[in-house]
């Protein structure tokens, strides 16, 4: 009976404490509506953060930032993602970039001092691997890198560059040389004085609007020292793909956390029955947390078994594990900020208004079409035909 009665050692979780300063979610906050209606970049944000100097998240601490955790900047997209959808997910964006150059290019002199000064000077940086000869096989180039002796030149028709006309630089995929095969692809760094944009369209989209998701003809140059040494295909493997996911997934479970709250607050602004029974949609919520927090989990385990240290291409197995976290997390945010709607009925369909989740949702449309999911399960598929899944409690 004693030992029935014996209370349990808790397991201790270490939580990642708010970092993201109460301006910068203010300023996300004031604007989010603008953002949206007018389809804007997020000035208002970026002003913020770069007061902050939250653009320097990942960069070393020998080169003037903040050598965040990957657990620490996921939290920090996910707080701006419920605040902004649109500055979370572009500052997403930024540190996935950021990180390609923290773990693949600290040591080369260029790519060190360039780090420096994106952390002194809060560039913004963005990432063209889309082209539209090929769409988003981001593993795909149809554009090479014409080497002039000391100097490149690439033109790519990029099908999507999200706020490319905001971005201090952006990381571009190219085949190594005119001869390359079309898998054959380093990464360059083209600085803004460097390059010009050409718009092959308008972006006037449903959801995520101030992210500026455009066609554009890019045409860059630099020096060849601004190419990675490392080739594409261990970054992408190693960084850019499992990094995307994890801080993709952490906004949209930050917005659909908003939802949630929201719909929350509209449960517990009615009055109470006289019953004392739960009001119409309490359960809907309950069942929204549950989906949420299992999404949360799934992040948490995603973070904890990337060894930053260390970039190597996870194998097939983990690969898969990346993909299904993309597409899992993507379509559970979706569904659970349509069960915040349902909640808060029309105070929710509604385009204003403190349960309004309407911009919610539309955002969170984009999610399963970042990197179509049926792509991405497609291809874990083909991994988990060769590998046996990540299953099991150990």
């Amino acid at each position: 009976m004693s030992e029935l009665n014996t209370v349990p050692t808790p397991h201790i979780v270490e939580v990642v404490p708010p970092s993201m300063p109460e301006e910068v979610l203010k300023a996300a906050r004031d604007a989010a509506a603008d953002v949206d209606h007018d389809g804007r970049f997020p000035a208002e944000s970026f002003w913020a953060l770069r007061d902050f100097g939250m653009l320097g998240a990942f960069i070393p601490k020998s080169c003037g930032g903040q050598e965040a955790s990957l657990a620490r900047v996921a939290a920090d997209c996910q707080t701006l993602g419920a605040a902004c959808s649109t500055s979370g997910m572009i500052l997403a964006m930024h540190h996935i970039q950021v990180a390609c150059l923290a773990r693949h290019a600290l040591g080369a002199p260029w790519h060190t001092a360039f780090m420096r000064r994106v952390a002194r000077d809060q560039l913004l940086l963005a990432s063209s691997t889309s082209e539209a000869e090929i769409g988003g096989a981001m593993r795909t180039s149809s554009c090479a890198i014409e080497r002039h002796r000391s100097r490149f030149s690439v033109v790519k028709r990029a099908s999507a560059i999200s706020y490319a006309k905001a971005a201090d630089a952006i990381l571009v995929t190219a085949r190594a040389h005119p001869e390359a095969a079309s898998g054959d692809q380093v990464l360059a760094v083209l600085e803004r004085k460097h390059f010009t944009l050409e718009p092959q369209n308008e972006w006037d989209a449903m959801g995520m609007r101030g992210t500026g998701t455009g066609a554009f003809i890019l045409t860059g140059k630099g020096g060849v020292e601004q190419i990675f040494a490392t080739p594409f295909a261990d970054i992408a493997a190693s960084t850019m793909v499992p990094v995307s996911h994890i801080l993709w997934s952490a906004v949209w479970t930050g917005i659909a956390g908003d939802a949630v709250a929201r719909a929350r607050a509209f449960l517990r602004k009615k009055p109470p029955a006289a019953d004392g029974s739960l009001p119409q949609g309490a359960l809907v919520l309950a069942e929204a947390v549950e989906q949420l927090q299992l999404a949360e989990a799934r992040i948490k385990t995603a973070i904890a078994t990337f060894d930053w240290q260390t970039p190597t291409a996870p194998n097939f197995a983990s690969a898969a594990a990346d993909n299904g976290l993309k597409t899992g997390v993507s379509e559970v945010c979706l569904a659970v900020t349509q069960q915040a709607m349902a909640v808060c009925g029309f105070a929710g369909f509604a385009r204003k208004g403190p349960f309004s989740v309407s911009r919610h949702l539309r955002d969170l449309h984009s999610a399963p079409l970042m990197i179509a999911n049926s792509r991405m399960r497609e291809s874990a598929a083909r991994l988990l035909l060769a590998q046996k899944p990540l299953l099991g409690l150990e």
